[in-house]
């Protein structure tokens, strides 16, 4: 069990500091580009790990590989894949990549961790008939009060157009809602899939999206001329193979041998580590005071919500 612990711990380290290399990579190649690059690394790597596990005779190879995840998905699990990775991949990290090249690492980084437990439990209510109790009312409460502060610093004019930042907080407003909606659509694919092939689909499809996306911007060339970069295929190869394909199969791994409180638990320290890193590597941040106080209040209220 410690061994499961200090995995989570390793992977909240990677996340964390993820958030602060994207502010850095996006000076040299856009956000979309970025993004198509990391999956790319991710994709090449679960394809090089199923032609590893189709030429190994290993038992335990054998079993990443077993009978259920060769039934064909059907035509109601293609759609929620493909929506899966429009909100999970693309239009996500699109949306994360971007708001973080305008208004810095923390703040896309609190938005996410601590807006989107809240915004998947609203969900769940809807979705899967979860009860709402007193306990989680004023839970709720207490989340507006604290989202406010975190998302506005205080001041409501960040969220009007005329604010040089707009875009940026309405990008990183954004991300919680849609990692919602990428995580209760995981939640019911993984009733009947592995979550590995699920994770694997996924990239594959984002991949794609990805490609489309930038041959629609206009990116191309600049991708392409940016590919052979060190600096940006060792930050590829960190978003990729080290926050995709390691901390997702260390974050589903901890799920099925904690209980899922426990283990979202550890997501509550990434914002904070963020912003440590930022600091640490001098980023440019556009976060205040009132931001942060708004994040704890969050963290508060998400600990009553979940609270049994």
């Amino acid at each position: 069990m410690l061994i499961i612990y200090l995995e989570l711990v390793i992977m909240i380290i990677i996340w964390s500091f993820s958030f602060v290399l994207v502010d850095i990579a996006v000076q040299f190649i856009p956000p979309l580009s970025l993004a198509l690059y990391r999956f790319i690394i991710a994709s090449a790597s679960f394809l090089i790990i199923d032609i590893y596990v189709k030429l190994s005779r290993k038992k335990k190879l054998k079993e990443y590989n077993n009978s259920s995840e060769k039934i064909k998905f059907s035509r109601n699990e293609w759609i929620l894949l493909v929506l899966a990775s429009f909100t999970g991949v693309s239009i996500f990290f699109l949306a994360q990549y971007t708001a973080i090249e305008i208004i810095g690492p923390s703040l896309p980084a609190l938005f996410v961790c601590l807006l989107a437990p809240v915004a998947i439990t609203i969900l769940a209510l809807f979705l899967f008939n979860e009860k709402l109790n007193i306990l989680k009312v004023i839970g709720f409460v207490i989340a507006t009060l604290g989202g406010f502060l975190l998302v506005t610093g205080g001041n409501l004019e960040t969220l009007t157009p005329t604010s040089p930042n707009f875009l940026g907080y309405l990008l990183a407003l954004l991300t919680p809602f849609l990692w919602a909606i990428y995580s209760t659509i995981t939640k019911k694919l993984t009733k009947n899939r592995s979550s590995n092939v699920l994770n694997k689909y996924i990239s594959y499809l984002g991949f794609i999206e990805l490609t489309i996306f930038v041959l629609i911007n206009g990116e191309l060339v600049v991708f392409f001329i940016n590919f052979l970069n060190i600096a940006l295929f060792l930050s590829a190869l960190y978003l990729g193979l080290g926050c995709y394909v390691l901390g997702y199969y260390v974050w589903q791994n901890s799920q099925k041998n904690l209980k899922s409180s426990k283990a979202a638990s550890f997501l509550y320290i990434e914002p904070f580590l963020t912003l440590f890193f930022s600091f640490l590597l001098q980023r440019t941040e556009t976060i205040v005071l009132w931001n942060i106080i708004g994040g704890v209040i969050v963290l508060v209220a998400v600990l009553i919500i979940n609270y049994k």
